[in-house]
């Protein structure tokens, strides 16, 4: 499986998903920080991808999603953005209404 077809199947695949770097536990950038604080005060569980320990999506994402930066927040398949327009989500309560639709339509699918 090439590694767009992996990208592609772990958006699929998670409902809420951030392409970071390091981990929500240890996050290695202050973007990367800011964004899973924001997507943790939302309180649903997340997926996450640290594309420091995968270099082949930390090359591969940014041409597939057309977004050059990380992290990367995906919820329902689409991008949602990076640190500054989750953050800007998060402070007008938009994100939080975002990942809680997208955690019950993952728990209706179930």
């Amino acid at each position: 499986m090439d590694t767009i077809d992996t990208i592609k199947e772990q958006i699929e695949s998670n409902p809420i998903l951030l392409y970071m770097k390091g981990s929500p536990n240890q996050p290695q950038c202050g973007f990367s920080a800011r964004t899973v604080q924001a997507l943790m005060q939302c309180g649903e569980r997340f997926a996450y991808v640290d594309v420091l320990s995968n270099p082949d999506v930390r090359t591969d994402l940014p041409k597939y999603a057309n977004w050059p930066t990380f992290p990367q927040l995906w919820v329902g398949g689409e991008l949602v953005g990076g640190c500054d327009i989750v953050t800007e989500m998060f402070e007008s309560g938009e994100l939080q209404t975002l990942v809680k639709e997208a955690a019950a339509a993952q728990t209706e699918s179930e």
